[in-house]
């Protein structure tokens, strides 16, 4: 892909619809079948049952109201029934779901692409992301995914190919990246691409929030059954916190450079107050410079620590003032402040998701700077683990895979905390 979004025009697409017959739900190009008639239904799956995914999923049903949820899947049973009897009770006229349709296990996602659906809503841990990605394009299904795309340079580089394979099927991908939908957000980096900071300077973005959930561990459990359970602490699995959580700020840093990642990175991170084993293997704070290629660096600080000050911002200098991206606002010499109308992210990528499936308005597909921002996430980590100055393309181009021997209930990746200096970069 040349382009972060790629379309086809709604003329050009109604005139295909005329003139394809429909058979089998797919179009005699071998194209996906577009549902065109707002009542059409829609079948929707999800892999990944936890809160994201649960979220993910309500936000499909209010996008549009033809969309049933009709399968579900997910490495353990619990999650998936806590699903059910969430969704159920939302909205029971659109999810469907029965006992027959709930694919439980590492291959319940190919079940569920098996049974019907038009869609999927991809939202496991973010590891699983190339293999559910790969499957779901080679199936024909509209996708929404979850960010990251992948936890190491070599599931990016296979989205990638993926998501090239998803324009050639004129699929839809939609990113969980869910600010590049927000609003105020889009206006407030228009406003910047206008000019009106003048000349970018320097960028700065925090995350700095509290530590998330954490789930004891059972009797009798495996270790690999304790690492997806607890997925968020063990790199394989999340890619970190700064690869899972604080690519949202990230992402926002690549837009910002229209979406031209930066040139190299260095910074320091580590492990202050997460230091049980069962916090897994990841960092509680790094702090990454990332340059580009004019010279202008980025900041990016981000920190799960509790007790502490807390901020989720963006900062953007330029030679005519600051703006404030999480709070839509620039200040100085041409002051302006986003006052419009807000559609809640999440809710608004799957407006734009339904869409585009429904022929409503260009076909999306977010590969490129899903990849992208996920890669930038990835170097950040990198260059805190080993305490080097990385490029971008040495991260990029790498052959760092962080897949386990087997996907079973038994043996888990061993835990082991990357120590600066003497760690190195598997590139």
């Amino acid at each position: 892909m040349s382009e972060s979004l790629k379309s086809t025009p709604n003329t050009d697409r109604r005139k295909f619809l005329k003139s394809a017959s429909i058979a089998g739900g797919i179009l005699a190009s071998g194209l996906p079948k577009v549902h065109a008639a707002s009542s059409e239904v829609i079948r929707v799956g999800l892999i990944g049952c936890g809160g994201r995914g649960t979220g993910a999923a309500v936000n499909a049903m209010e996008a549009d109201p033809a969309v049933r949820i009709v399968a579900l899947a997910d490495l353990f049973g619990a999650s998936m029934q806590s699903c059910r009897s969430s969704l159920s009770k939302r909205n029971p006229d659109q999810f469907v779901v029965t006992d027959e349709t709930c694919f439980e296990g590492f291959d319940g996602y190919k079940k569920l692409l098996d049974s019907g659906v038009d869609v999927v809503l991809l939202a496991s841990p973010p590891h699983y992301r190339p293999d559910h990605i790969e499957a779901s394009v080679d199936a024909g299904k509209q996708i929404f995914c979850e960010k990251p795309v992948a936890t190491d340079a070599v599931g990016v580089r296979r989205v990638e190919a993926a998501c090239k394979k998803a324009d050639e099927k004129g699929l839809n991908v939609v990113s969980g990246l869910c600010w590049r939908y927000a609003q105020g957000m889009k206006e407030t980096i228009a406003q910047i691409h206008d000019g009106r900071l003048g000349t970018i300077v320097s960028t700065q973005t925090n995350y700095l929030t509290s530590p998330l959930w954490i789930r004891p561990r059972k009797p009798d459990e495996s270790e690999m059954e304790y690492q997806c359970r607890n997925w968020y602490y063990f790199n394989w699995l999340s890619g970190d916190h700064i690869v899972e959580q604080h690519i949202h700020s990230l992402d926002k840093m690549l837009w910002l450079h229209h979406d031209v990642p930066p040139v190299k990175a260095y910074g320091l991170g580590g492990r202050q107050l997460r230091n049980d084993v069962t916090q897994g293997d990841i960092y509680d704070h790094f702090s990454v410079v990332f340059e580009w290629a004019d010279g202008t660096r980025t900041f990016a600080y981000t920190r799960q620590m509790a007790g502490c000050f807390n901020q989720t911002e963006d900062f953007v200098y330029g030679t005519e003032g600051v703006a404030r991206l999480v709070k839509h606002q620039i200040e100085g010499g041409k002051a302006w402040k986003f006052r419009g109308k807000e559609v809640q992210m999440h809710q608004a990528e799957q407006n734009e998701f339904f869409k585009a499936i429904r022929g409503e308005r260009e076909r999306i597909n977010n590969g490129d700077y899903m990849c992208r921002s996920t890669l930038m996430a990835i170097l950040g980590r990198e260059v805190c683990y080993s305490g080097q100055e990385l490029a971008y393309e040495q991260v990029a181009t790498s052959n760092q895979d962080l897949s386990p021997k087997q996907y079973a209930w038994g043996d888990a990746p061993p835990v082991d905390v990357p120590q600066p200096g003497s760690y190195r970069f598997p590139g």
